[in-house]
């Protein structure tokens, strides 16, 4: 299609000059003009002492400078998008940072109880939940974000998982065997995409975060693995260490890891009140619901730390962005500036001569 430009900017007989262009490339000579004009095109050449190419790298110029101006405003809007989601994750980093930061020394404690019991019940007690058998049937939970601008937040601990499953558990995965519970909809989405097989009851527990939410996900891997319908159970999660830093962890969930005995160590002398086999099968399950609990507020707090990071980082590139452009607009601006005073100059001379 033909490219129409209209110029209000210049000066004399050149006002409010139209024309269309018709060339194959910026340097075409085969260029077709129609001009609505009271000159026609030869005389307004020479009067202006300016040449068919110099008119239409004038033309263009104009154009650049008012795409540059746009690509500056969009550029100064996004940075306002990315201060301001900057400053949200903060506020909610400072909420999520005091749940984990609070609940971490109770869970690794109970952790730790539950692997000292386990490690010394010597057989003398039933525990389902830790039970070891050949693995055929695996459940990974995975705990993402549900939403993005989180810079690899996401894609870690996707990546994590499928290193999991195609490495760890390649002969079941190949078989069918492996699922994947997802926490959050972004790890959703993608293994649901991907074909994988899915249990898609728990992915929105970030709507409204709870511990009930997360004891529910909790009991469908328990009462699965205690009923045999899976063997084993990996947890995928992101540990909170700071706003910039986390780790991404596979652990196993269950069956409950036994602690190794040192060489001459002693069991730990525990006193249960009341009988030791209820006590252990009732302490169980809720241990087991505050670690998957904790691994979601760890979550939570990693993805407001890696956003807050992430629109930092993209306000900074914004900053170095506009400064790149202003420099631009601002040259050829002036080049255009030089042009104009030029032919107007040459254009006097031509008259005066």
């Amino acid at each position: 299609m033909a490219k129409k430009y209209a110029e209000d900017n210049f000066t004399g007989l050149r006002k409010n000059l139209i024309y269309y262009i018709y060339p194959s490339g910026l340097n075409s000579k085969n260029g077709v003009f129609l001009l609505i004009n009271p000159l026609p095109f030869t005389v307004f050449c020479h009067t202006f002492a300016i040449q068919k190419q110099n008119l239409i790298n004038l033309v263009y110029m104009s154009g650049a400078l008012k795409e540059v101006r746009n690509r500056i405003k969009s550029v100064q809007s996004t940075q306002q998008i990315t201060k301001a989601m900057k400053m949200v994750s903060a506020a909610k980093l400072r909420r999520a940072q005091d749940a984990i930061t609070q609940m971490r020394p109770y869970a690794k404690k109970l952790q730790e109880m539950l692997s000292n019991i386990v490690s010394n019940s010597d057989g003398d007690v039933k525990t389902d939940l830790a039970a070891e058998r050949t693995i055929e049937k695996v459940l990974i939970i995975i705990v993402t974000s549900d939403r993005g601008l989180c810079g690899g937040y996401n894609s870690n601990l996707i990546k994590l998982t499928r290193q999991l499953i195609f490495e760890k558990y390649a002969g079941q995965h190949a078989k069918g065997k492996v699922s994947v519970l997802t926490i959050g909809k972004k790890g959703y989405e993608h293994f649901t995409k991907n074909g994988f097989k899915v249990v898609d009851n728990y992915w929105d527990i970030f709507t409204g975060l709870s511990f009930a939410k997360v004891q529910a996900a909790a009991k469908y891997a328990m009462e699965a693995f205690a009923n045999k319908e899976i063997d084993a159970v990996e947890l995928v999660f992101s540990e909170f260490k700071n706003a910039g830093t986390q780790t991404f962890i596979a652990e196993q969930f269950l069956p409950i890891i036994k602690v190794q005995k040192k060489v001459g160590e002693k069991n730990a002398d525990f006193i249960f009140e009341p009988d030791k086999e209820v006590l252990i099968n009732e302490l169980m399950p809720k241990i087991l619901n505050t670690q998957l609990y904790k691994a979601v507020l760890d979550g939570n707090a990693s993805e407001q730390g890696a956003r807050m990071t992430a629109m930092d980082k993209a306000s900074e590139n914004a900053n170095e962005l506009l400064k790149s452009l202003k420099l631009s607009y601002n040259r050829a601006r002036q080049a255009a500036i030089t042009t104009e005073l030029t032919e107007i100059v040459s254009g006097a001379a031509a008259l005066n001569g």
